[in-house]
């Protein structure tokens, strides 16, 4: 049944007329409680919030399925328009991105044009730039762009996903960087080829990537609603005396509001991952599908406790 679900979910996720049908009706069906509004403004007001609630914030301008270098620049310029927000109203956040938003299925040379745009003001205002990890067919690319960037912006990190085969080794590979990265399960729809397709093995596995970042001594975003990896985490840290400098706990905004408070009051940085846009409708159904359980606690925000 769960694979069942999975499969469901992300089949809508690329689903071109609902994508549309999305954009046209804005947020409605529930999203709204998951997704910050449509403009930077909406997104500013959302960070305020958190923020002072004491949590840290990433933003994630959403896009999905460009086609041409002109939407492509077009997103560069909103990410930019939001690190010069975040910088403007001095807010505690980061910034999230996907690099096929930044051209990367149209070629090399834009989406690096549009990224070292996007990183040369960020370094300007002190924002940190997360490039989200994609599809699998898309993994190798996406770490040879963020491994060129390293090289140039410091201001700059990336995702692993446990359910990848290769993940331990790009881990090690990636270490002579000192790599800042968020650590996931990972939300696409993966062949048994090059991805572990049992739950208990990715759980197994982002546990085993948690431990050997963290020991490697980088900087280490462990990005779960999982309880069990949760405190995992903190035995880690606490039995191997790792600074709460060296590492934050990442959740989804409308998700598990309350877990992510009780992080905050136990003295555990906590970010939360806030999208806004209109093109929110491939966000959701992978965030549905990333999880029976999100499911339930989709259903909660959107009708109450």
């Amino acid at each position: 049944m769960e694979r069942l679900l999975r499969n469901f979910f992300l089949f809508l996720s690329k689903n071109r007329f609902f994508t549309k049908l999305a954009k046209k009706y804005g947020l409605r069906f529930g999203a709204g409680k998951f997704v910050a509004g449509e403009t930077v403004p909406d997104a500013v007001k959302t960070i305020q919030q958190l923020n002072d609630k004491g949590m840290a914030v990433t933003i994630d301008h959403l896009g999905e399925f460009i086609d041409s270098k002109e939407e492509a620049r077009e997103a560069a310029d909103g990410c930019i328009d939001a690190i010069k927000a975040i910088g403007e109203h001095k807010l505690d956040s980061q910034l999230s991105l996907k690099l096929t938003s930044m051209g990367l299925d149209i070629s090399d040379e834009v989406v690096l044009e549009n990224m070292q745009r996007i990183l040369g003001v960020a370094e300007q205002e002190g924002v940190f730039v997360t490039i989200d990890m994609e599809d699998f067919d898309r993994c190798e690319k996406t770490l040879e762009i963020f491994k060129k960037l390293r090289s140039e912006f410091d201001h700059i990190g990336t995702v692993l996903q446990s359910y990848l085969y290769r993940t331990v080794e790009d881990i090690k590979e990636l270490d002579q960087y000192n790599p800042n990265l968020r650590l996931v399960k990972g939300a696409y729809k993966e062949s048994p080829k090059v991805a572990f397709p049992d739950k208990k093995d990715v759980d197994e596995n982002l546990k085993k990537i948690i431990r050997l970042h963290m020991l490697n001594g980088n900087y280490t975003a462990v990005a779960s609603h999982d309880d069990s990896m949760i405190e995992y985490t903190k035995q880690l840290v606490e039995e191997n005396n790792i600074s709460k400098d060296l590492f934050e706990f990442q959740m989804l905004y409308g998700i598990r509001v309350e877990r992510q408070e009780e992080l905050v009051n136990e003295g555990y940085k906590m970010r939360v991952y806030v999208p806004y846009g209109n093109d929110w409708y491939g966000y959701f159904m992978r965030r549905l599908a990333e999880r029976p359980a999100n499911v339930a606690f989709v259903l909660k925000g959107v009708f109450g406790k």
